[in-house]
């Protein structure tokens, strides 16, 4: 990795942590909090890409375990990873991964749609595929009720995806972080 790529790394993970000073909203269904967070690794896979991006995600997960409150609410310490957004937490490496691999794959012809479409199937489907059982094992609950229960987010990850699009065009467009056949 050249010192370029450490930086990008290092100011993604940044990022991700900014995203905790937007205040969580904890649903009680589900208990775990709706955060902007999640943004950190679409907008990490959207614009590093599938490896950077996903190297940004588990620096700032690897801080987070080490105990630096860069969760939303403050929260930090390797016990996070255990209760019901654990799943999601580890989920952010894999979306970022994903969404990345989508934008690399499609760069040249990508576009807002589709930088909202690798968005949702990162950064939701994958996520949710990856944080709802756990939350299922963690709160025993059926997978079900898990599912049902996380259906109050989809709403705000919809935004999230689309606020990450319109931002990953622009960067695109402005200081394109991601070569023609990364």
């Amino acid at each position: 990795m050249s010192t370029k790529d450490v930086v990008y790394v290092a100011l993604f993970a940044a990022l991700t942590a900014a995203l905790a000073l937007f205040p969580p909203v904890t649903m009680p269904v589900a208990g775990v909090p709706i955060t902007a967070q999640s943004m950190g690794a679409m907008l990490a896979g959207s614009i590093l890409g599938a490896r950077r991006g996903a190297l940004s995600q588990g620096l700032f997960l690897v801080l987070v375990a080490a105990g630096l409150p860069l969760l939303a609410g403050g929260r930090g310490g390797f016990g996070v990873f255990l209760g019901p957004t654990g799943g999601f937490l580890v989920g952010w490496v894999v979306a970022a991964f994903v969404i990345g691999w989508l934008v690399e794959r499609y760069w040249d012809r990508i576009g807002v749609i589709g930088f909202v479409g690798a968005n949702l199937l990162g950064g939701v489907v994958v996520l949710y595929a990856i944080g709802i059982p756990w939350v299922a094992q963690v709160a025993g609950l059926t997978l079900w009720q898990a599912t049902a229960g996380s259906a109050v987010f989809i709403p705000g990850d919809l935004v999230k995806a689309g606020l990450t699009a319109v931002i990953a065009v622009a960067v695109r467009r402005s200081y394109p972080l991601i070569a023609r056949n990364a």
